[in-house]
C-alpha cells in the first residue's frame, strides 16, 4: 500500500496572507485533496517579537475565505519548542552534533582572518572535534557536524537536481546558547514529526533544503519530496510589491472577486494543465499535478484575473452567488440588505451575473433593485427623460397594466406600443431604462421589469412620467 500524501503549509504569521503565500497553500491543498491525503497547516511563530495573535487570524481568515480546509488542529511551532531541543540533545549524543563554546568576537576574527586571506568565510569551529574532557565551563552553542567532502543532491520535484558542494555548507547553529532551537531545526523536526511527504514551498527555499536534509541525514529519517516553486513577479517582471498592487488575500476579497475565481487563477499562475485556463475545484484537484509547474517566475496579471472572475460568476449558482455577495458586503463594510432586497437579487441574479468581473460590477448592475422610490436620475440617463419621453411613458403605462407579465407579452406590449407611435422600441428603451434604474447602461428593459414585478415598475413609470409636472 503506498503511503499517504501529506502536505503542509507553513507562514509565519508577521503581517497579512500574502498572494505568494496563498498560491503555496493552494498547490499544497490541490496536491494533497487530488490525492486523498492530508494538508496541514503550521504556523511558524518562533519569532515572537514579530508574530501576533492578529497575524495568524489574518491567515486563517484568508484562507477560510479561499476555501483552503486543513486537517487536524493548527500547529504551533512555538509551542514545540522542547521538542526541537530534543532532537538536537539526540545528535549530540550520537556524535552528529557538537557543542560550540566559541565567542562572536572569536568567530568575526576567523571571518576577517579568512576574507584577508582569500579563503571561504565559513565558519570552521575548533570545537567540532574536541575532546569533552577540555569543554570549559562556559555558554555554547549546539552545532550540527556538516559534511565536509563530496556533496548534496536535492532531487526537486520542480527544480530538477541541484547539487550543492558540501564544503559550502556550514556548521549551522541547532540550538542558540539560551537553549532555544533555531528556524531550521524547527521546520525540519516539524516537517518529520507531522509525517510530511511532500514539502512545496517557495524557490526562495532551495537553499534551505541542503540544510534541513543534513538534520534528516543525521536522524536517520526518510527524506520528503521537495518541490521548489518560482516566485510569483508583478507584470513588468519584477518580484511583487506593494506597487504592482495588492498583495494581501484579504485585500482581493474587499476588491470583490469571487473565491473560485481567485482559486482558479492562483493555480494557473506557474501551473498549467494544456490550454485550460477556466476550471473548477474538482477538476484542478484532479489535474494538479508537480510536473505541471514551471521553472520560470509566474506574472501577475490583473486582466486574466477579471477574464476568470466574470466565467466563475457567470457559473455559480444564483443561491450561493448571493451568499457571496452577502460575504463581500461585509468584508467591504457595505449595509447589509433588507430580506426584500436580497429575494430580488435572488430573482435578478441570472440577469446580473453575465459579464459582472467582479461583485462592485454585478452591484452596480443591480442598482435597479437596490434603488429605492423615487428613483433620481443620474446625469446621464437624467436627459433621457425630456417632455416628449415622459409623455410617452405615461401613454405607455396602460398598456403595460394590461400584460400578462411575461417576457413575450411585455416584448410584444412595447414593440406594439413603438409601432403605434411610429418609433422603435430602440427610441423608448433609454427613457425606460432611466425611470427603472436611473441611469443608462443597465440590464435589458424586460429583465429588469420582469425582476421588479408589475407594480413597482409601473409604480416607477408613473413617477417617471409625472416627474417634470
Amino acid at each position: 500500500m503506498s503511503q499517504q500524501v501529506v502536505t503542509r503549509f507553513a507562514p509565519s504569521p508577521t503581517g497579512y496572507l500574502h498572494i505568494g503565500g496563498a498560491r503555496t497553500a493552494l498547490f499544497n491543498w490541490l496536491f494533497a485533496r487530488g490525492r486523498g491525503g492530508k494538508f496541514l497547516l503550521r504556523i511558524e511563530d518562533t519569532d515572537r517579537a514579530r508574530s501576533t495573535p492578529e497575524a495568524t487570524q489574518a491567515i486563517l481568515d484568508g484562507m477560510a475565505w479561499l476555501g483552503l480546509d486543513h486537517d487536524g488542529d493548527v500547529i504551533s511551532q512555538a509551542a514545540r519548542a522542547d521538542r526541537h531541543a530534543e532532537v538536537a540533545q539526540q545528535m549530540l549524543a550520537a556524535g552528529t552534533a557538537f557543542k560550540c563554546f566559541a565567542s562572536q568576537d572569536e568567530i568575526q576574527a576567523y571571518r576577517d582572518t579568512a576574507k584577508a586571506e582569500g579563503r571561504s568565510t565559513l565558519y570552521h569551529s575548533p570545537w567540532r572535534d574536541a575532546d569533552p574532557a577540555t569543554y570549559p565551563d562556559a555558554p555554547y552553542v549546539v552545532r550540527i557536524k556538516a559534511p565536509r567532502e563530496g556533496a548534496t543532491v536535492i532531487r526537486d520535484a520542480v527544480q530538477g537536481d541541484v547539487t550543492i558542494r558540501n564544503d559550502q555548507l556550514d556548521d549551522m547553529v541547532l540550538l542558540r546558547s539560551d537553549g532555544t532551537p533555531v528556524y531550521m531545526l524547527a521546520v525540519a523536526v516539524d516537517d518529520h514529526d507531522m509525517g510530511v511527504t511532500h514539502v512545496i514551498r517557495g524557490d526562495d527555499h532551495l537553499n534551505n533544503a541542503a540544510r534541513q536534509m543534513m538534520i534528516y541525514n543525521a536522524m536517520d529519517w526518510p527524506l520528503p519530496v521537495y518541490a521548489h516553486i518560482p516566485l510569483i513577479h508583478g507584470p513588468d517582471g519584477k518580484k511583487l510589491s506593494k506597487r504592482h498592487g495588492a498583495l494581501g488575500v484579504e485585500e482581493y476579497q474587499q476588491m470583490g472577486y469571487p473565491a473560485s475565481g481567485m482559486r482558479n487563477y492562483l493555480a494557473r499562475l506557474g501551473w498549467s494543465h494544456g490550454d485550460d485556463e477556466f476550471f473548477t475545484d474538482a477538476q484542478a484537484q484532479d489535474w494538479f499535478d508537480l510536473d505541471g509547474i514551471g521553472k520560470s517566475a509566474a506574472r501577475f496579471d490583473f486582466k486574466k484575473l477579471d477574464n476568470l472572475s466574470g466565467r466563475h460568476i457567470a457559473a455559480t449558482d444564483d443561491a450561493a452567488l448571493l451568499h457571496e455577495l452577502t460575504e463581500f458586503r461585509n468584508a467591504a463594510d457595505l449595509p447589509a440588505l433588507s430580506t426584500e432586497k436580497n429575494d430580488l437579487l435572488l430573482a435578478g441574479m441570472y440577469c446580473l451575473k453575465e459579464r459582472a468581473r467582479s461583485f462592485p460590477e454585478l452591484i452596480d448592475k443591480a442598482e435597479f433593485i437596490l434603488a429605492s422610490r423615487p428613483i433620481s436620475p443620474d446625469e446621464k440617463a437624467a436627459k433621457q427623460l425630456d417632455s416628449v419621453s415622459r409623455g410617452m411613458l405615461r401613454e405607455l403605462t396602460p398598456h403595460l397594466q394590461n400584460a400578462t407579465w411575461s417576457r413575450e407579452d411585455l416584448e410584444a406590449t412595447a414593440n406594439a406600443f413603438a409601432a403605434e407611435k411610429e418609433t422603435t422600441f430602440g427610441k423608448l428603451a433609454g427613457p425606460l431604462r432611466a425611470a427603472l434604474a436611473g441611469r443608462s447602461a443597465t440590464p435589458s428593459v424586460f429583465d429588469m421589469m420582469l425582476v421588479l414585478g408589475q407594480d413597482e415598475t409601473l409604480a416607477r413609470l408613473q413617477d417617471a412620467a409625472d416627474g417634470g409636472d
